[in-house]
C-alpha cells in the first residue's frame, strides 16, 4: 500500500485535558487538632490548539495520528497547595486551512501564520475546601471534583494560501511552467494526470515575490466528479489571479486552446465562487513547429475575448519572463486592495442554553422535569455524591440559582424525576422542596456542624444572648452567665472563654438568621 505523501483532508478527534480535583483538607499541629480548612485546588486541564505554522504544508501527520489528547490538571493537596496546570497541546497546521465540526458545519477559517483557534477547551480545576470556606461554613469536609475536558470530532480541509493558480488540462505544461519560474521540482513525465497533487512555487518578479499553484487533473466534467479535478478545485478559491495554460501543440484530435479554455472556464463556472478573479492566458509549447503555428492562429481570437496572452515555452524559457511580471503585477494590485492578514486567537465557546441571559431552561418531559445551563450542569459535574456535605452544598447552589421556586412554579410535586445535564450524560434527583439534602450532621444545607460541636462556647454564647434579654438593671454580661448556668468554672480575664468579651456573631451559625 502506497503510504501517501500530500493530504489534504483528514478526521480529526481531539481530547482536552481533565481538570484536577480539588482536596479536603484540616490543617493540624501540636495543640491545635482543628487548625482550619487549607485543601488546595485542582489544576486546569491543558487545552488542545490548532495554530497556524508555515513550514506545514500538508494534513500528513493527522492522517496517521487521528487522536489527540492534552493532558490533565493535576490534584490539589492539602497545605494551600494547589495542582499543576495541564499543558496546552498545540497541533501545527498549514496555513488556509479549514475546520468543520462532525456535521461539515464550518468552525474557523485559518489564515495568518501564527493565528490559533482553541478547539477543545481544558476542564476547571476543582475548588479545595480552603475556597470553599465561609462566615457560615468555616470547615468544610468536602471539595469539588474536576471539570472533564471538551471532547470534539473535527474536520481539518487544506486549501492551499497562493497568489497565482495555474488551470489547464492534463499536460498542458503547468508542471514544467512551475518547474521552469521557481525552485518547485515537481514530476514531469508525458502522460496524462502525472501530477496527483498540488504543486507549489515561490516565484520572484523584480521586489514582488509570490506563490503559484496548479491544479492537477483538470478535464471536462471536473466540478462533477471526473477526473482529479474535483479534489482540488478548492485550492484555487484563495488565489488573487488564475492563468490558462493552454496546449498550443497537443496530438489529440478535435483539440484547440480555444476550446480547450471554454471547457475549463465551464468547469470554473460550475464550481462558483471564481468569477472575479482576473485571468492570463499563456499558451505553451511554442518552441514545437506546429506549436508556434497554432498560437499564431489563436492568439488574435483570444485576445478579442478579453484575455491578456502570452505565448511561452516552459521548456526553453521563451516568453516566461513577460508573465511573471504580468503576474506579478495582478497579485500587487490584490494586495493593495485586501487588508492585512493579522494572526489572531479564536476560542470555540458553547452556544448558551435557554432564552437570552436566562442561567438555565427547563422543559416537562414524559421522563420529568430537563434542567439545562451551563451554571447547574457544571455544578452537577463538580459534586462528589459520594459526600453528602457536598450533595447539600450542590442542593444550596441550585435553590440560590431559583431552580426550586421554578420547579414549584411549574407545577413539579414531591418525589418527581428532575434530570440535570443533556440526555447522554444527565443526573437524575428526586424533587424535595424545601428539605435539608445533607446527612444529620447539617444545619443549614451545605453547612457542616462538626466545627460548632467541638467548640462548647458557642453553646454558652447563645444560652447568655437569651438570658440577656432578661437581664436586671445594673446587671453584667458575666452575672448573666453565671445566672443561666452558662460560665465556665474558670477562666482568664480576657481569653476566648471571658464572657465580657463574648460576641455572638462571630461564632454562632445562626445568629444571622
Amino acid at each position: 500500500m502506497a503510504v501517501p505523501t500530500f493530504v489534504d483532508r483528514v478526521r480529526l478527534h481531539v481530547s482536552a485535558g481533565r481538570g484536577g480535583h480539588g482536596v479536603a483538607s484540616v490543617h493540624r499541629e501540636k495543640f491545635k487538632p482543628l487548625g482550619g480548612p487549607d485543601g488546595g485546588n485542582g489544576g486546569p486541564g491543558g487545552s488542545v490548539i490548532l495554530r497556524v505554522d508555515p513550514d506545514v504544508t500538508t494534513l500528513i501527520d493527522y492522517h496517521h495520528s487521528p487522536k489527540r489528547k492534552a493532558t490533565n490538571g493535576g490534584q490539589g493537596a492539602g497545605g494551600h497547595r494547589n495542582g499543576a496546570h495541564g499543558e496546552d497541546l498545540v497541533l501545527p497546521v498549514p496555513d488556509g486551512t479549514v475546520v468543520t465540526d462532525a456535521q461539515g458545519n464550518v468552525l474557523a477559517d485559518l489564515v495568518g501564520p501564527g493565528t490559533e483557534l482553541v478547539i477543545a477547551e481544558g476542564g476547571r480545576g476543582g475548588l479545595g475546601n480552603a475556597a470553599l470556606a465561609s462566615a457560615k461554613r468555616k470547615a468544610p469536609g468536602f471539595a469539588l471534583l474536576g471539570e472533564p475536558g471538551e471532547e470534539r470530532e473535527i474536520g481539518l480541509e487544506l486549501k492551499v494560501v497562493a497568489d497565482v493558480g495555474l488551470v489547464g488540462f492534463p499536460s498542458a505544461g503547468k508542471s514544467s511552467l512551475i518547474a521552469a519560474i521557481s525552485r518547485a521540482r515537481p514530476k514531469i513525465a508525458d502522460y496524462p494526470f502525472t501530477t496527483l497533487v498540488p504543486n507549489l512555487g515561490v516565484v520572484r518578479a523584480g521586489d514582488v515575490t509570490f506563490t503559484v499553484a496548479d491544479v492537477p487533473g483538470l478535464i471536462e466534467g471536473a466540478a462533477e466528479g471526473r477526473g482529479l479535478g474535483h479534489e482540488f478545485l478548492r485550492h484555487i478559491e484563495r488565489c488573487a489571479a488564475l492563468v490558462h495554460v493552454l496546449d498550443s501543440a497537443s496530438v489529440e484530435p478535435g483539440r484547440n486552446p480555444v476550446d480547450d479554455l471554454e471547457i475549463i472556464e465551464a468547469e470554473l463556472a460550475r464550481y462558483g465562487g471564481l468569477e472575479d478573479r482576473p485571468r492570463l492566458v499563456a499558451l505553451n509549447k511554442i518552441d514545437v513547429p506546429d506549436g508556434r503555428d497554432i498560437a499564431e492562429m489563436t492568439i488574435d481570437d483570444l485576445r478579442a475575448r478579453g484575455y491578456r496572452v502570452f505565448p511561452i515555452s516552459a521548456v526553453s524559457g521563451e516568453g516566461t519572463r513577460e508573465l511573471i511580471f504580468a503576474m506579478a503585477a495582478l497579485v500587487t494590485a490584490a494586495r493593495v486592495e485586501r487588508p492585512a492578514v493579522e494572526s489572531k486567537r479564536i476560542v470555540l465557546r458553547p452556544s448558551a442554553v435557554g432564552a437570552v441571559g436566562a442561567e438555565f431552561e427547563i422543559t416537562q418531559t414524559q421522563d420529568g422535569y430537563v434542567v439545562r445551563g451551563d451554571k447547574p450542569e457544571r455544578w452537577v459535574r463538580q459534586t462528589d455524591f459520594g459526600n453528602e456535605e457536598a450533595v447539600g452544598y450542590l442542593a444550596d447552589r441550585l435553590n440560590r440559582l431559583g431552580i426550586e421556586d421554578r420547579l414549584v412554579q411549574l407545577g413539579a410535586e414531591e418525589g418527581d424525576a428532575v434530570i440535570i445535564g443533556p440526555a447522554d450524560n444527565a443526573v437524575v434527583f428526586d424533587f424535595r422542596p424545601s428539605i435539608q439534602a445533607g446527612a444529620e450532621m447539617l444545619g443549614r444545607r451545605g453547612e457542616d456542624q462538626r466545627f460548632y460541636e467541638e467548640r462548647p462556647a458557642a453553646g454558652r454564647r447563645r444560652a447568655i444572648q437569651e438570658g440577656w434579654e432578661e437581664r436586671a438593671e445594673g446587671e453584667a454580661r458575666a452575672d448573666v452567665a453565671r445566672r443561666v448556668g452558662a460560665s465556665p468554672v474558670s477562666y482568664e480575664i480576657g481569653s476566648g472563654d471571658d464572657p465580657d468579651l463574648f460576641d455572638l456573631s462571630e461564632d454562632d451559625p445562626g445568629a444571622e438568621e
